[in-house]
């Protein structure tokens, strides 16, 4: 009789296999993070096959809104600080202090965003990845009207950047770098 126990478990072995394909995707998203424009390149040629698949199946409204209500949710949070000056300002009100700096010689705080570049592409991608999937899929292709979904998007869309921008020009901040004053370095000094 040979009662001889295995050396692994199976729950073990799959947790091995999910551990080794973990370190192979996170290792691979560390050697593409440095080419920034190539992978908003390669997400945007991702989106168009998606679009180019929705018209031309006819079909998947309901993901495709989905998707933008998720890319414009991911967008909102792109914009938005990390410390919201709302909420410190508020804070400060009833501290009697402020927290943006009013005068010249105040301490300068960079903008830190809420959601990093990175973790912005990467969701991005992601939910576009799966959208995709799911657009194979038949119990995904809900029948609905799609052209209230478009004005609703549009409507949704333009009611929550007008909010985002007047927020950014009420605390005075702008979260892109292009159009900033940039100083050289003097050598020497």
């Amino acid at each position: 009789m040979d009662d001889k126990e295995p050396d692994q478990t199976p729950f073990a072995a799959v947790s091995a296999q999910t551990s080794r394909f973990t370190r192979l995707y996170q290792s691979y998203l560390d050697k593409c993070t440095p080419y920034t424009a190539y992978r908003w390149i390669s997400t945007g040629c991702l989106l168009i096959i998606f679009f180019v698949r929705i018209v031309l199946t006819q079909g998947w409204y309901i993901v495709c809104y989905s998707l933008g209500i998720y890319l414009l949710n991911l967008f909102l949070a792109f914009l938005q600080p990390k410390f919201d000056p709302s909420l410190t300002q508020d804070e400060g009100l009833e501290d009697g202090e402020s927290s943006l700096p009013t005068k010249q010689d105040e301490e300068f705080r960079p903008f830190i965003r809420r959601l990093p570049e990175f973790k912005f592409w990467h969701s991005a991608t992601r939910a576009i990845a799966i959208s995709f999937v799911c657009t194979w899929f038949a119990i995904f292709n809900v029948p609905v009207f799609w052209p209230v979904l478009v004005v609703y998007f549009i409507i949704l869309f333009s009611l929550t950047m007008r909010r985002q921008i007047q927020h950014m020009i009420k605390y005075r901040y702008v979260p892109f770098t292009f159009g900033k004053a940039k100083y050289n370095q003097r050598s020497g000094h």
